[in-house]
């Protein structure tokens, strides 16, 4: 029994073997089926994930880069150093010495990697004054407004800044549109076959063009602005008024306005009448003197005489003289 039961086991083990080598040769069929008939496929897959990745591809152009801002960035980069910030400063500060001060502040500039924009200067001793005009690179503008604080005795500080970051996309948007646009016309003017065709479009190219020009020149004011801050510095000697001057009215006031508006007046008169006296000598003089030798000359000419003869016989037709009527005695 004990022979026959595991010849049995045998057989049913064989027989299991034979199956399941029979299940995997159909696999291996099923699985090369598939692998033959998967590069007929290929193709199409291929230009349908093409065609996804151009439209990827599109989209991450059209939304500015920020799919590159990392997993969850869906907010726009609010970092400042990211953005167009155009900074401009004003200020006015006390100094013992205008000219002195005035040299360390371009000093000053000139190391930040600046240059003097403009440079006015009054020397009058104690009330001395200097009005320099500093562009500093923006990411210095802080620091250099600081180190000139420094100079003296700081009286105001204006500090004014306008973000211009969306200007900016915009003319970065609009410099790439209009110069597909003159692509294009020139692609045109390219296969012009008449002369009306030819002219039309050279004038059409020439508008696209000039407009292309004016937007480029707008970017590269802004870009000059947004990198390089303006800051006006007025330096003043200890003399000076440490406030602004304010309105006063009164009768004190108006007297004093009146009496420099006359002062003012009469120098101008002064100015015109110095500017005026050489003609006057010049043509005056002469014109002078010739009149008073006229009339010398004339007060020397004798009158004319007229002639003196018999009276000269009347008339045929007058009357005859009447007598003169006697009185009685």
């Amino acid at each position: 029994m004990d022979v026959g039961e595991r010849r049995r086991r045998g057989v049913r083990l064989t027989a299991a073997a034979l199956v399941a080598l029979l299940a995997l040769a159909g696999c291996g069929s099923d699985a090369r089926d598939n692998a033959d008939s998967a590069p007929a496929a290929a193709p199409a897959e291929r230009n349908q994930a093409g065609g996804a990745a151009d439209q990827a591809g599109g989209a991450a152009e059209r939304g500015g880069g920020k799919a590159e801002q990392g997993a969850g960035a869906g907010a726009p980069d609010l970092r400042v150093d990211q953005r167009s910030i155009i900074y401009t400063g004003t200020m006015r500060v006390q100094v013992d010495d205008v000219d002195a001060a005035a040299r360390s502040a371009i000093a000053t500039v000139t190391a930040a990697g600046g240059f003097i924009g403009g440079d006015q200067r009054r020397s009058a001793d104690a009330d001395a004054r200097a009005e320099l005009e500093l562009r500093v690179p923006a990411a210095k503008f802080h620091g250099v407004v600081d180190e000139l604080a420094k100079l003296g005795r700081q009286q105001r500080r204006e500090i004014r800044t306008e973000d211009v970051t969306e200007q900016m996309v915009d003319l970065d948007a609009r410099i790439i549109t209009q110069r597909a646009r003159v692509e294009s016309a020139r692609k045109l003017l390219a296969r012009a076959t008449s002369i009306s065709d030819l002219v039309s479009l050279e004038n059409e190219l020439s508008r696209r063009e000039a407009d292309l020009a004016s937007l480029e020149a707008k970017k590269e004011r802004l870009a000059d602005l947004t990198s390089l801050s303006t800051i006006t510095v007025s330096l003043v000697g200890p003399d000076a008024s440490t406030a602004d001057e304010e309105t006063e009215v009164g009768f004190l006031v108006g007297l004093e306005g009146g009496w420099k508006v006359f002062l003012t007046s009469m120098t101008i008169l002064l100015t015109v009448l110095g500017a005026v006296l050489p003609w006057l000598l010049a043509i005056g003089v002469p014109l002078t003197v010739l009149l008073l030798v006229l009339r010398r000359r004339r007060r020397r000419t004798p009158p004319a005489m007229t002639p003196v003869g018999p009276a000269a016989p009347l008339p045929a037709t007058a009357p005859p003289p009447v007598p003169a009527a006697r009185s009685g005695p």
